[in-house]
């Protein structure tokens, strides 16, 4: 079996993957990784953009491998997809904006809250930006895209933008989901994720 990377949203914590990974098979390889210096993780004085929890992943790449990503991890999993095509067997993009901009679909703005809740996490991640959009079209790989109905940081809008564009995706929506679905609502979550990544 190819190896799972997990990859947490803002939050940082490789726990938030935990309620799904251990719904899927045990013999399969899974690795859950945190982002250092985001949330409550320690930090890192060598992460300090986007570019570099990217580096941190693809070192962890030693063959094809399957990414498992939510919110701001599914950038880092799109990211890799483009630069290492070859690296990626298959991905799993929840509740993510995937190098959309947000702004038209009418999302909320996740960061005031994010910092209360994260006094102590990096400040890069908050600074506001223009969002660089991603060539999603050139993902190649099979793509499953899981999204919830009630999100309101990732409208499942997103999701359906996203379906559109990807060449090999499918869009799979959870009814009542909201931007922390993969964590609070593993149970409908997982056997997806199971299924695609089989």
């Amino acid at each position: 079996m190819t190896g799972i990377l997990f990859l947490p949203g803002a939050g940082g914590s490789p726990d938030f993957w935990k309620p799904v990974a251990e719904r899927l098979p045990a013999a399969w390889d899974k690795v859950l990784l945190g982002w250092p210096g985001l949330g409550d993780q320690p930090h890192d004085p060598a992460i300090g953009s986007l570019d570099d929890l990217v580096a941190l992943v693809e070192a962890r790449i030693d063959g094809p491998v399957d990414l498992v990503a939510q919110s701001m991890g599914g950038v880092v999993a799109a990211l890799l997809a483009l630069k290492r095509p070859e690296a990626v067997r298959r991905l799993v993009l929840v509740a993510t904006s995937g190098g959309v901009d947000m702004g038209g679909f009418g999302a909320s703005d996740w960061r005031p809250d994010y910092r209360r809740s994260f006094p102590n996490a990096a400040a890069w991640i908050v600074e506001r930006r223009a969002a660089s959009a991603l060539p999603v079209e050139r993902i190649a790989v099979p793509t499953l895209l899981i999204w919830g109905d009630t999100d309101p940081v990732s409208p499942v809008a997103v999701g359906r933008h996203l379906e559109s564009r990807m060449p090999d995706a499918r869009l799979h929506v959870v009814a009542g989901g909201d931007h922390a679905l993969a964590s609070n609502q593993a149970g409908l979550v997982a056997p997806p994720i199971e299924a695609h990544l089989r």
